[in-house]
């Protein structure tokens, strides 16, 4: 993803975060896993904690993963993703 995508996405759930709570929760859980995952791939790798590292790297990737998924699911007509449109601006 992109820095606009990313700052479309934001402007577009703060503009419908009364009508659609739910997403904009969901995103800004995806946004503080890959956060937590940027901020702990140091601290994982100086105590050596092999488990840790490959956990931070998979959340580094979280966000582009799940917009990919929530657009395939949109897609499909397996779940409505109305904030899809912001990405394509």
């Amino acid at each position: 993803m992109t820095l606009s995508q990313f700052e479309s996405l934001k402007a577009w759930h703060q503009g419908h975060w009364r009508r659609q709570p739910v997403e904009k929760h969901a995103w800004d859980m995806v946004l503080t896993f890959w956060l937590a995952g940027l901020v702990g791939l140091p601290s994982a790798y100086l105590v050596h904690a092999g488990w840790a590292e490959l956990t931070c790297v998979a959340l580094f990737f979280l966000p582009g993963t799940y917009v990919a998924l929530r657009r395939r699911l949109h897609r499909a007509g397996l779940l409505r993703c109305d904030w899809t449109v912001a990405l394509d601006r």
